[in-house]
């Protein structure tokens, strides 16, 4: 009975992301099952523009709560990532206060007095009204619980990385001059990776990990259909063909489906029911970054898309 309560979940997560338009199959909506009702951070892997961040935004759709987004990148530290005190209003308030700053000091004697004096009143300038919250902060203060997005965490120091754990293990964060701060609901955590550096065995021991490929082409054809209505379906089984074989190419980047996704649109816009060699040449530049990967493919397109028309 457990089970079948459990599998049920995972379906309704499936079809709820596909009604917000994310297309996940059976074992990323697993994990984001198991994700929720164990408490775990996931990590996200794969090659850019398969969806792992949109993974994140549609679960916060999803669920109907508020995505927090920390982008890393190299020299990410504390300060940016999880708080910093308002030192422009502190600076602001104590100019309009400063006669009643001068107030206090009556009485005082010597400097060492009116430090003490001044030390009655830290608690004034250093409380929550002053302070300025960064996503990790914030993803902790959602009162009904939010989704974190570490988007690219391989692109951040293992210094970060290292402080992260703390964060994700217990969910709560020590602010010296406030206290420490412990999350009411415990937010939904997604960190992605593109791979370009190896995520520390710490960081990954915290997490559910969930690799995220380059989709089959029955797969990517729903994708496209969901994200792009109205591609015929003649014209949407020779694009995804085309992409398809294209992947197997040895070329600096391969097209990620957000690529795909760019050129059906581009399709759709020029009126088009069917690939010819014209067409694709002219729109090649939509699917490959590099001139060195279009002109190293070029010979070969009469091939691919005549392959992709015998597809249909």
């Amino acid at each position: 009975m457990k089970s079948e309560a459990a599998q049920a979940e995972i379906a309704a997560i499936q079809s709820g992301f596909e009604a917000g338009g994310y297309v996940a199959n059976f074992h990323i909506a697993t994990a984001v099952y198991l994700a929720r009702a164990l408490d775990k951070p996931i990590l996200v892997e794969g090659p850019p523009g398969v969806g792992k961040t949109e993974l994140a935004k549609a679960t916060a759709a999803h669920l109907g709560r508020e995505l927090i987004r920390l982008q890393c990148y190299e020299g990410l530290d504390e300060a940016k990532a999880l708080y910093e005190w308002k030192y422009g209003k502190q600076l602001l308030y104590t100019q309009v206060l400063k006669d009643k700053l001068a107030d206090l000091m009556v009485g005082t004697d010597g400097i060492s007095d009116a430090m003490d004096r001044l030390h009655e009143f830290d608690d004034t300038f250093f409380s929550p009204e002053f302070l300025e919250p960064r996503p990790l902060l914030k993803a902790l203060q959602v009162p009904d619980g939010g989704v974190l997005l570490v988007d690219e965490i391989d692109k951040s120091d293992q210094e970060f990385e290292a402080f992260l754990l703390e964060i994700l293990s217990d969910f709560q964060v020590t602010v010296p001059e406030i206290g420490t701060v412990k999350a009411d609901v415990k937010p939904v955590v997604f960190l992605t990776s593109n791979n370009t550096r190896e995520v520390g065995d710490a960081l990954k021991r915290r997490c559910l990990h969930l690799y995220i490929s380059f989709p089959d082409q029955a797969l990517e054809m729903k994708i496209i259909d969901k994200r792009v209505p109205g591609v015929p379906e003649s014209l949407l089984k020779q694009l995804v063909a085309f992409v398809q074989e294209l992947r197997t190419k040895t070329i600096k980047k391969l097209p990620a489906v957000s690529e795909t996704i760019d050129w059906a649109r581009a399709l759709m816009l020029l009126h088009t029911d069917e690939l010819d060699e014209a067409l694709v040449r002219n729109t090649l530049n939509l699917l490959l970054k590099f001139e060195d990967d279009i002109e190293s493919v070029d010979t070969e397109i009469s091939g691919m898309l005549r392959r992709a028309k015998d597809a249909v």
